[in-house]
């Protein structure tokens, strides 16, 4: 198999030479002209306003594919100029309409779709797409292109499958990032593969994958290992089995959550100066990768939790309601938000209790939610502080304003500091006695927290903080010195 690009293939004889090249151009959106599919952009946009959408489509389609893909344009609101056009198509289309080639766009998108695109590039001479009770696609969309240009000849560029009842009858048969079906035609009436460009090949997909189901985010389930340590159970390998059990389950049901954020946050990230590089929202991954993730992540996180057990599974539960009422609706409400993603780090925590069957206690929760409350309140200060560096004065889909940064910041030191009160609080309990011999040893932990929550606020404010705050820590040289000092005091409190 060979793959060359478009510089080598117009070097090819077998390719028409400038001269011979067909009057018309025609170009595929989806997955061509675009690294996404607005079928299911349109679909993702219903479903984030309402979730009652996935049900309706099963109705939808029966009155045919083109009546579901006017159902679902219908109020769909997207910007065309933040899509991922493919550089190399638009190139080539330039060239082409400078050569004097008529250039169409042919598409099986909703017609009102195929305008809103056509009016921002404003590079055709024609649009043919999905109306009137017609699915414009196979060999319907290559019916659509005869009537345009009678029995001339032909150039298109498309992708997938449903491109190749057109390709047969093209003069020129071009493609970007093709499927299986429609590389295997390439390469059984060709010999090689006639793509513009290949800007993702295969093997990267599960690298792009990885970082969509953001596995390093994993570091936040470490929480899961708390309990395990202030129980004093680490020696028990069972419980820390179970322990590790919890982290990958955790992991598995965190990264479809992930996904799911990521799909239906499409325009808001590519708004945004670092998220627009995410692999759905860049069109990296196929938009279809992660309806298929989602479920099977999903499942097998649940399942895990299932045989370690029904306590865990039921903790489980609650976290996903949590994070599924948080992605659909909570993430835009001001303030609401923060204490929400302050449960979903405690819950980590109760996890972790479960697993092992002890009870978290009133301190540690309490200093979780005060602790966690505070580093939330530092990713929206981080968020802010990019927005305004990019001249931007509102979160996309969250509401807080550039302006609120500074009452942000006051919030989340405040909260930060608060949890060190309640560590001091609790060292001072008559809790500690039972489980520490020499408890005023603790006390060292006081001000080592301080320290730690002051250099991370003014990190922050320097703008140095740029991932999650709590893989930020795990990551930091700095924050994991000083874990290491106070896991020291903690064994010399309950040791010495």
């Amino acid at each position: 198999m060979s793959t060359t690009d478009f510089a080598a293939q117009a070097a090819q004889p077998a390719q028409p030479g400038p001269a011979q090249r067909p009057r018309y151009l025609f170009v595929d959106l989806d997955g061509t002209l675009v690294a996404t599919d607005m079928l299911v952009e349109s679909l993702l946009f219903q479903v984030k306003r309402s979730i009652w959408t996935f049900f309706r489509v099963i109705f939808w389609l029966f009155g045919g594919k083109a009546d579901l893909k006017k159902k679902l344009a219908t109020d769909f609101e997207f910007d065309p100029s933040l899509l991922p056009y493919n550089p190399a198509v638009l190139k080539y289309m330039d060239e082409s309409r400078k050569a004097g080639v008529e250039v169409w766009l042919a598409t099986a998108s909703d017609e009102r779709i195929a305008a809103a695109v056509a009016r921002h590039l404003n590079v055709f001479d024609g649009v043919l797409a999905s109306g009137n009770g017609v699915n414009v696609s196979s060999s319907r969309k290559l019916d659509a292109i005869k009537q345009v240009v009678g029995q001339r000849s032909f150039e298109y560029i498309g992708n997938s499958a449903d491109d190749v009842a057109i390709w047969q009858e093209a003069g020129v048969a071009r493609c970007v990032r093709p499927d299986s079906t429609a590389r295997a035609w390439f390469m059984r009436t060709q010999g090689q593969v006639a793509e513009l460009t290949n800007d993702v090949p295969v093997r990267g997909m599960w690298k792009s994958f990885v970082r969509a189901a953001r596995v390093h985010q994993w570091l936040k389930n470490i929480l899961v290992f708390i309990p395990l340590l202030v129980s004093h159970k680490l020696g028990d390998f069972a419980s820390a089995g179970a322990g590790v059990a919890t982290f990958i389950a955790f992991g598995l049901c965190a990264s479809s959550i992930y996904l799911v954020n990521d799909l239906l946050d499409l325009e808001s990230d590519r708004l945004h100066p670092r998220k627009r590089k995410r692999p759905f929202a860049s069109g990296e991954l196929p938009l279809g990768v992660g309806f298929v993730a989602v479920p099977v992540l999903l499942l097998a996180g649940l399942l895990l939790a299932a045989v370690i057990s029904p306590q865990l599974l039921a903790v489980l539960l609650v976290y996903l309601v949590l994070t599924s009422a948080y992605s659909f609706s909570f993430k835009r409400k001001m303030a609401v938000d923060v204490v929400l993603l302050a449960a979903l780090y405690t819950i980590r925590i109760i996890a972790g209790a479960a697993a092992i069957a002890v009870v978290p206690s009133f301190w540690l929760l309490s200093f979780s939610m005060f602790i966690f409350l505070g580093l939330a309140l530092v990713k929206r200060y981080t968020e802010l502080l990019a927005l305004e560096e990019a001249g931007r004065d509102k979160v996309s889909g969250r509401n807080y304003l550039v302006a609120d940064q500074f009452v942000v910041m006051a919030m989340g030191v405040s909260s930060c500091l608060l949890s060190v009160l309640v560590l001091a609080l609790y060292i001072n309990s008559p809790d500690v006695g039972p489980l520490y011999k020499t408890p005023r040893v603790l006390w060292a932990l006081c001000p080592l927290l301080m320290f730690w929550v002051c250099r991370l606020w003014l990190m922050a404010n320097r703008g140095l903080v740029q991932d999650d705050p709590v893989v930020f820590a795990v990551r930091d040289r700095v924050s994991q010195q000083t874990a290491v000092v106070a896991a020291i005091i903690v064994a010399l409190g309950a040791f010495l």
